[in-house]
């Protein structure tokens, strides 16, 4: 997780709270939180990067739908980066 933008941890986030999303209920997700619009050519080749690290899987729901849910090591790694948070932020 160290090697990760906060862009890409907030994806690897969205997508564990979400039941297998698609592109589009990610992007919504995060300009929610951002307060603005992710374009897609920031989105989908950061998608492609957690995917290439293998910590989430892609797969196709029809022609023009992807989905995507983490993998068993993307759930690792965010249980490890919780812990390691968990060390300084006590809430």
């Amino acid at each position: 997780m160290y090697d990760l933008t906060g862009f890409q941890r907030d994806l690897l986030y969205v997508i564990a709270g979400e039941e297998e999303p698609h592109g589009l209920a990610i992007k919504e997700e995060l300009e929610d939180y951002y307060e603005k619009e992710i374009h897609h050519g920031r989105l989908y080749p950061n998608l492609d990067t957690l995917v290439d690290k293998g910590l989430v899987e892609k797969g196709q729901r029809d022609r023009r739908t992807n989905y995507y849910s983490l993998t068993r090591r993307g759930r690792r790694e965010i249980e490890a980066r919780r812990d390691w948070e968990g060390q300084y932020v006590d809430l």
